[in-house]
């Protein structure tokens, strides 16, 4: 009986090994589902020792019947692009920067919001910080 190996990560069969690189999360994954679902394991069981979920379990399965072993893949979470900070987005920031260098992020924040841009203070302050253009503050004088 053909089964996967955590530890050593490689499927075990009566007839030898077949390592697998760590860093395969399809293949282990696949590797859940042939136990869970061609074996005596079953869905909990096997879920349970790989490390997921039973609902996972059932999340996998059926990502793997709609669209095959490639959606095993895990993807980033969250946003997938810069919804808010858009490219007009931190033209105007910095053009506000420029027309008004003493002017706040959050009254470059309040300008934009009043022309319709929707924009956080924490947004423009990250703008402001990624392009350098924070204000330049005077050195102290020192005592000597």
């Amino acid at each position: 009986m053909l089964q996967f190996d955590l530890q050593l990560q490689q499927f075990v069969g009566p007839n030898g090994t077949l390592s697998v690189p760590v860093d395969d999360e399809i293949t282990r994954k696949l590797a859940m589902l042939l136990e869970g679902e061609c074996q005596e394991l079953g869905p909990l069981r096997a879920a349970l020792k790989f490390g997921f979920s039973k609902q996972r379990y059932f999340q996998l399965r059926q990502a793997f019947a709609d669209r095959g072993a490639l959606a095993l893949q895990s993807r980033k979470r969250g946003p997938k692009r810069n919804y808010r900070r858009t490219d007009e987005v931190v033209r105007q920031v910095i053009r506000h920067r420029f027309l008004d260098p003493d002017a706040s992020a959050a009254v470059i924040a309040q300008k934009l919001r009043q022309s319709g841009w929707i924009i956080s203070t924490r947004s423009v302050e990250r703008i402001v910080a990624h392009f350098g253009l924070q204000k330049k503050t005077s050195s102290l004088p020192t005592d000597d």
